[in-house]
Order: structure tokens, then C-alpha cells, then sequence
């Protein structure tokens, strides 16, 4: 019995211990900003989007290629038409996706052309959540 009692407190020291905390949902704060940014790209606002997001999103890229960007995917895909959340994924890292307290959310996702993925990256700094990337994936437009 005592050996069991160790390997259960071994695995969950394990566990602890990995690559960083990592904890399921999605903080009310952190809804807020995914909300908003969820609204200005189903709305086109991608110079908005732009200057309300985190720093690490501003440093890869000016609003101008930015918006290009956001518009390029628009183009290809349509408008969302359903958008659903599969899984969110809060985590306190020193690696990717983004150094520090981030948040991952990915919707399964159907455009007016086929249908796809979308990930949220969202990142924390000084209490305050910012859209730091976002990815759409589609194995095919129709």
C-alpha cells in the first residue's frame, strides 16, 4: 500500500513539474478580449484588431501587411457562418506559443467556402489579456 501511495504522489509531482501550468477555460477577462476580437474579424475591422492586440503581434508585422493578411484569408475562406469552441487551453509557459501566461482557444469553424479551424492566441501582460495570433486551417475550400 505504501508503494502505491508513492508512485500516485510521484506521478502527480510529475505532473506538476512538466513544461508549465496548464489549466482548462477560459477566464472571464480573457472572453472579454477573445469576444471582442472574434467581433472585429467577423466585422472586417483588422486595422482595429491590429491596434488592440499584443505587442509580440505588432512586432511581426505592420498594420498594413496585417490587414493584407486578415483580407488574403477573408478572400479564401468567406465569412464565418458557425463557430464553435472545442477547446481552450490556459498555460504558464517559457516556450510557444507565446512566452509567459497565455491562453489557446480553437473553433471548428464554417465559412461561406468550406470549413476549418481557428486558433486564438491570447496573452497576458500586467493583468491584462491581448490577441497575440490568430491561425485559420482548412484541409479545402469548396
Amino acid at each position: 500500500m505504501r508503494k502505491i501511495a508513492i508512485l500516485i504522489f510521484t506521478a502527480i509531482l510529475l505532473g506538476a513539474c512538466g513544461s508549465g501550468a496548464r489549466r482548462n477555460g477560459i477566464p472571464p477577462a480573457a472572453q472579454a478580449v477573445l469576444d471582442s476580437a472574434i467581433q472585429d474579424i467577423d466585422a472586417g475591422n483588422y486595422d482595429k484588431l491590429y491596434l488592440e492586440a499584443s505587442d509580440e503581434w505588432r512586432n511581426q508585422v505592420s498594420i498594413e501587411d496585417s490587414r493584407a493578411k486578415m483580407q488574403v484569408m477573408r478572400d479564401a475562406m468567406g465569412k464565418v457562418k458557425t463557430r464553435t469552441l472545442q477547446t481552450a487551453r490556459e498555460e504558464q509557459t517559457s516556450t510557444a506559443p507565446v512566452a509567459g501566461h497565455s491562453l489557446t482557444a480553437f473553433y471548428q469553424a464554417t465559412f461561406e467556402k468550406g470549413a476549418g479551424m481557428e486558433a486564438f492566441v491570447l496573452v497576458e501582460h500586467s493583468g491584462r489579456w491581448y490577441l497575440a495570433k490568430y491561425y485559420v486551417t482548412s484541409s479545402g475550400v469548396k
